[in-house]
């Protein structure tokens, strides 16, 4: 079922993105080389219980971490662990924050050091195919209107749009409806309206789309060992317009 949230709602998850962009900031000034995914876990969950909040995804159908941490190849769903990052690595943070009920989800990916060009391009249009979904999500638009907004400006760069993973409603629990692809047709799928909360979060590819899941049942790579970036907000459809809960101004 598709739920439109309240202001109350909304007023709550905006607490909550709030407090996720703090610890993404927080989280920025960390990445560097020698630093492991561990840590990083570590100190997200210290960070969101000392602003009484807690992070959503620990637990979820058994995900055994506050975050995902995913590194070059890694689409999703990485575990956090102690191997060290390294100069020229790119590593992928998703959190979900629950404050007082109010849940915000969000993604970033971060260079470890001294990228390489192309490593930096695809950052760049990773994050720039988030805004072009974003653009698209007004009343009375279509899902498939984000969905090939990102797709026909991702590959036009030369890159791929991962399809096993999509965006979702969110609030009260992690993953609502409706699904959310970051590829499609123009106005096809369900019409967005007022009060709808979404999440964007295309992951972007340098080779094949396609995926291969680890041993752990959670983790997904590129099956040709190409990278993988990921940008994601939360996204509250408003008659004015898109609202970013988790807008980080950067």
């Amino acid at each position: 079922m598709i739920t439109r949230k309240s202001k109350r709602e909304i007023e709550k998850m905006q607490q909550a993105g709030d407090l996720l962009v703090k610890c993404h900031k927080e989280v920025a000034k960390m990445i560097r080389p020698g630093i492991t995914t561990l840590e990083i876990d570590t100190f997200v969950e210290k960070f969101l219980a000392k602003h009484g909040a807690t992070p959503e995804q620990k637990g979820y159908s058994g995900y055994p971490y506050a975050i995902c941490a995913s590194v070059n190849d890694e689409i999703c769903h990485g575990f956090p662990r102690e191997q060290k990052l390294v100069d020229g690595d790119i590593v992928t943070v998703d959190m979900v924050v629950n404050l007082n009920g109010g849940l915000a989800d969000s993604a970033w990916t971060y260079p470890v050091g001294n990228i390489d060009e192309a490593g930096q391009k695809l950052l760049n249009v990773s994050k720039t195919s988030l805004y072009k979904g974003i653009e698209q999500a007004q009343v009375g638009s279509r899902i498939g209107d984000i969905g090939h907004a990102i797709q026909t400006y991702a590959e036009g760069e030369g890159f791929s749009v991962v399809r096993d993973f999509t965006g979702h409603g969110i609030g009260p629990t992690i993953h609502e409806e409706p699904h959310i692809p970051h590829f499609g047709l123009p106005n096809k799928g369900l019409r967005l309206k007022e009060g709808m909360v979404i999440t964007i979060e295309p992951m972007i590819n340098e080779g094949s789309w396609h995926s291969k899941m680890d041993s752990n049942n959670w983790t997904a790579r590129t099956i040709d060992e190409g990278r993988s970036a990921q940008y994601e907000h939360t996204v509250v459809v408003t008659k004015d317009g898109p609202l970013l809960t988790t807008d980080q101004d950067r």
